[in-house]
């Protein structure tokens, strides 16, 4: 009775199983489906990560192009005002020597009565003596200006104890123009550089500012990947495991077929073997034997002589 009911269980046990194959069959295809999906979004993620790395490395290295470029037109600014800070020492020194020669012209014209620049001086009497040739004065405006000449003659004399110290004033005076002209240009290259360094500055913390964001934008990225990583980790090991059942239920089931064909083959020995002691009972007795006693008789003799297989 036992065995009857052992009998009863395989086929539901058989059937257990293989409706647990299909289930894990159809989870298995699900699993495979979702691997593919986590992976594409994994990728994705993986190569937006790449490309915001792409572009902050870009913006590192146009950075670095600014920064050289910014660092060149700073020493080019101070060279140039160290350049004009040696210039403007050389105008003190120029405006203290004029000081000094305005002060000595001060004493000689006080001393000597002086009002006019010689030259200023000469030059007038150029024009008048050139008036008076060119133009038909008349005798008494002719004389009122020869007279003028004259005078004009004397003060030249009186002024020529001056013309040296006028003369080093105007050119002192020259120089220190040509100097401050140098120095204003100076000044203003200073301020073109100075602004080009500037700009410089400037755009390096803009693109700072763009590298913080591309950076906080690739963090994200890598955090989706991250997160899909640990996805496809996880539905990955569901899926090696699922394929672990599957596997695990065909050797169950390949084990129960191998008991059960040893089963039928105990039962069909245990059969021919009471059906050979019938025959051989009958071959005693020397009974007539049938047609299916002539069959069990071959199928033992076959047996016999054919190896045992193995399951």
């Amino acid at each position: 009775m036992e065995e009857e009911r052992a009998e009863e269980k395989k086929p539901e046990e058989n059937k257990e199983i293989l409706g647990k194959v299909d289930d894990a069959k159809k989870s298995v295809g699900n699993l495979k489906d979702e691997l593919n999906s986590l992976n594409k979004e994994k990728e994705s993620w993986f190569a937006k990560k790449d490309e915001y790395a792409k572009q902050i490395a870009e913006k590192i290295a146009e950075i670095k192009v600014l920064k050289r470029e910014r660092d060149e037109f700073t020493a080019k600014v101070k060279g140039l005002k160290e350049e004009r800070n040696k210039l403007n020492e050389v105008i003190r020194g120029r405006i203290t020597e004029i000081k000094k020669i305005n002060e000595q012209k001060k004493k000689i014209m006080v001393q000597y009565k002086i009002t006019k620049d010689p030259a200023q001086i000469a030059r007038q009497i150029d024009s008048l003596e050139m008036s008076i040739e060119t133009e038909a004065f008349s005798f008494d405006k002719e004389k009122k200006v020869m007279k003028l000449i004259n005078q004009l003659r004397k003060d030249y004399e009186g002024a020529k104890k001056l013309s040296s110290v006028w003369e080093n004033s105007n050119v002192l005076s020259k120089e220190i123009d040509a100097l401050k002209a140098q120095v204003e240009e100076l000044h203003r290259k200073i301020q073109e550089l100075a602004g080009e360094s500037q700009k410089r500055h400037e755009r390096m913390l803009e693109i700072s500012k763009e590298v913080d964001e591309i950076k906080k934008q690739e963090e994200g990225a890598y955090e989706k990947f991250f997160e899909y990583k640990k996805k496809f980790s996880t539905v990955n090991s569901n899926l090696k495991s699922t394929l672990m059942e599957i596997s695990q239920s065909r050797r169950k089931l390949e084990s129960i077929k191998g008991a059960e064909q040893k089963e039928r083959k105990r039962k069909d020995s245990e059969v021919l073997k009471e059906k050979e002691e019938a025959v051989e009972e009958k071959i005693k007795k020397g009974k007539k034997l049938t047609t299916q006693d002539l069959l069990v008789f071959q199928k033992l003799e076959s047996e016999k002589k054919e190896p045992e297989k193995g399951f």
